[in-house]
Order: C-alpha cells, then structure tokens, then sequence
C-alpha cells in the first residue's frame, strides 16, 4: 500500500509520543498507554491545527508483538475512516515504562 502526495503546502514531523500525560505519569496497562499516546499525536496535530486526517506516515513501535490486535483497534478508533501508509516494528522502548511510543508524519 502506498500513499502519494500530489500537493502539500507543509509537513509537520511529529516526533515519537510516549505515553505519558501531561503531569508525566504513565498509564497501567497497554489499551490505556495506546489510547494515551494516540491523544499525545492529536494533541500535536491540533497545536498545529491539524487532524488525524493530515498524517500521511504513522510508525508505531510495540513491546510486544501480543500488542499487535489492540494496537490496531485503538489506532483504527483514533483514524476513523483516514488510512495513512502505516509501519509497526516490535522494539525495546527507552523508559521500560512505556509500552509503545508512535511516531508520524502529517501533511497539509
């Protein structure tokens, strides 16, 4: 599958967002670490105004490939109908915290 951008004005180059809140406490559990970093990306997204509907690339890094079936529940919640090129690569994380951390790409 592949995604081409015939015309874009800018790209925003979201980097990896973990799943911590904003205070930086991490949530228990990988549904709710997922659903965490998802808000971070669209937090992102919005601050530039833009939306789920801009991001063109999304890499998620995993912990564990038992992760894979949630992860893409929560990230087909999260993009609704949008269908950016996707990428997920099982991993060790940097803080052992984190279960996950996604990166991305969005376009306008």
């Amino acid at each position: 599958m592949g995604l081409e951008l015939k015309q874009h004005r800018r790209l925003l180059f979201i980097s990896g967002q973990v799943p911590e809140k904003s205070d930086g406490t991490v949530p228990d559990g990988f549904e709710a670490q997922c659903e965490q970093a998802w808000r971070n990306v669209r937090e992102v997204l919005a601050a530039a105004g833009l939306g789920v509907e801009h991001l063109v690339k999304v890499t998620t890094f995993l912990t564990e490939r038992s992760q894979l079936v949630i992860n893409r529940a929560i990230r087909r919640a999260m993009l609704g109908e949008h269908q950016p090129a996707l990428t997920v690569v099982v991993v060790e994380t940097v803080d052992s915290k984190w279960l996950l951390e996604i990166e991305a790409i969005a376009a306008e």
